[in-house]
């Protein structure tokens, strides 16, 4: 099949670099957002996300003057759905935004065409709801035009890379939809492209993420084990991961972004009487803010000054995942707003989205300001920025003398000798 002209719906952190690597790969497309604000971004030059590479792409793809930014969909050989797709606060899947894109494809769907869901869905999504409201159009989705559903499967701060590199699974509702798909995405995929149906497709993504959610969640219990055995988690999972066949991840605060933590809500949704184990890893990693901040508790306390009334925190990152801008579903910010409903006094500083507004939690613009009047050092998130600071330097700048390290993102010996009571989840050996 060819393609001239396509039209990506849902300009953010996965729509944008695909709209812009297609056009960088001459074919013309419409990049669509239902947002004014991040269309006028776009169309002034600039770019209202954080990926390395990102504004490099996107300007090239707009000066070649095959992108351009509109905040309606028009006329395309394809049509890619990229739009969020968030979760209610009982956990169901939000798919307003999957129903608003697909709605708005109809008036200008056309015989021939393929239309592409990308955005993560819980299974039958694209059978069950897409299609359906495509065949408003009149035209019958497998007959008169092609639908197939393929997750993107990219890591925030390598997407422009995987993109392109990582294996491509497509599902269609047919073979004949699959193979559109395929002729698509081929004009820039350099991975292996695989073919299969829709559901299965949409199942594959979930369970990639369920997976990791999962072995995460018991790395968060085990974190909580080895506090209460006085052992030192970092070291017990260095010897464990010597097994050949084990491979234990990292705890940490919690677990955020886009992905993971919303992911296995939807098997949850789709089968809540299958789903037992899935159900309770998300209960876990979902309550680890909650551990951590036991943990500061537990400092404050051993320093003879227990309660967090009054006590200033300087929390050190709140993006889910390190050198990133991305605070979706973030931990971090779950731990510092938690600290802040407590009566701690909390100033957080994100270096990679300094504008970042949290409730109850003063966001600042540079490290010293976060520092300066600090009781407490939080690290939430080891940004190399972070893990890269001297701890002698950090002593001069701030009177705090405590140190929560929630990702073994600091050397314990080094900020001990600089006058630090160091506290490490998960490490039962540390403290004053």
């Amino acid at each position: 099949m060819n393609f001239n002209k396509i039209c990506v719906l849902g300009l953010g952190y996965i729509g944008l670099p695909t709209a812009s690597t297609f056009a960088t790969h001459g074919l013309r497309v419409v990049g669509v957002d239902i947002n004014s604000q991040v269309v006028a971004t776009l169309q002034n030059g600039d770019i209202h996300i954080h990926e390395p590479g990102l504004r490099t792409l996107v300007q090239a793809a707009v000066r070649s003057r095959n992108l351009v930014i509109r905040g309606q969909p028009e006329e395309a050989d394809a049509f890619v759905i990229a739009v969020p797709t968030p979760f209610y606060d009982d956990k169901r899947a939000d798919l307003s935004y999957v129903i608003s894109a697909a709605e708005s494809i109809v008036p200008h769907l056309r015989q021939g065409n393929l239309v592409v869901l990308e955005s993560t869905s819980p299974p039958r999504t694209t059978i069950d709801v897409v299609a359906p409201i495509l065949e408003r159009s009149g035209l019958r989705p497998g007959v008169d035009f092609f639908l197939a559903y393929s997750p993107e499967r990219v890591l925030p701060g390598q997407i422009l890379q995987e993109l392109i590199e990582n294996a491509r699974v497509i599902g269609g509702i047919d073979r004949a939809s699959s193979e559109a798909g395929r002729d698509l995405y081929a004009l820039f995929v350099r991975g292996e492209i695989i073919l299969t149906d829709a559901t299965t497709a949409e199942m594959v993504k979930l369970m990639e993420n369920t997976y990791r959610d999962v072995n995460i969640a018991i790395a968060n219990e085990f974190s909580r084990l080895a506090a209460r055995f006085n052992v030192n988690i970092w070291e017990a999972i260095s010897l464990a991961n010597r097994h050949p066949r084990v491979n234990i991840l990292n705890p940490g605060p919690g677990v955020g972004g886009h992905c993971i933590s919303v992911d296995p809500w939807f098997l949850v949704e789709a089968a809540p009487d299958l789903t037992t184990l899935i159900r309770a890893a998300r209960k876990v990693n979902d309550t680890q803010p909650r551990f951590v901040v036991g943990l500061i508790e537990k400092a404050f306390s051993l320093a003879s000054s227990p309660g967090l009334t009054g006590k200033r925190v300087a929390a050190l990152g709140l993006s889910y995942k390190p050198d990133v801008d991305d605070l979706r579903e973030s931990p971090a910010i779950e731990v510092a707003r938690m600290l802040g409903e407590a009566g701690a006094q909390v100033s957080a500083y994100e270096p990679n989205k300094t504008g970042a507004c949290v409730p109850g939690v003063t966001t600042v613009t540079a490290l010293e300001e976060a520092i300066s009047e600090a009781d407490l050092l939080l690290l939430l998130v080891p940004h190399t920025l972070f893990k890269a600071l001297d701890p002698h330097q950090v002593a001069a700048l701030t009177p705090a003398r405590m140190v929560v390290d929630t990702v073994n993102g600091w050397k314990a010996e080094a900020w001990e000798a600089a006058g630090f009571c160091v506290f490490r989840m998960g490490d039962g050996k540390l403290g004053c």
